[in-house]
């Protein structure tokens, strides 16, 4: 049984910075994207960020380009999600998603933003910014 935890979250003021942690356990597996999602209260869920296997592969959603960076530790079977100058709007659940499935490597960076391209999920973890 895979397990997907995240952590990391908490409450920090505008301009702040935070790292949040994605943590992967159970068994053994070639993580082939690592991504991050969002939801606002009384928002639908929306993409954040994602990594491919070997780091070759970023995206980005556009509000967080250039102050987000996500990366991974394939050996921790982690991944970690810097947040810089954080804003009042990025105030949300962060969630992890882990995908399994092989994957075409020409499918990877149009597969990074759609929910159902992944297939283990964490619980979630608060970032609240305040102005």
């Amino acid at each position: 049984q895979v397990q997907v935890v995240e952590s990391g979250g908490g409450s920090v003021q505008s301009g702040g910075s935070l790292r949040i942690t994605c943590a992967v356990s159970g068994r053994t597996f070639a993580a082939y994207i690592m991504g991050w999602f969002r939801q606002a209260p009384g928002k639908e869920r929306e993409f954040v960020a994602a990594i491919s296997w070997s780091a070759n592969h970023r995206k980005y959603l556009d509000s967080v380009e250039g102050r987000f960076t996500i990366s991974r530790d394939n050996d921790k079977n982690a991944a970690y999600l810097q947040m810089n100058s954080l804003e009042p709007e990025d105030t949300a659940v962060y969630f992890c998603a882990v995908r399994e499935r092989v994957i075409a490597p020409t499918y990877v960076v149009a597969a990074m933003v759609l929910e159902h391209e992944y297939d283990y999920w964490g619980q979630g973890t608060q970032v609240t910014v305040s102005s």
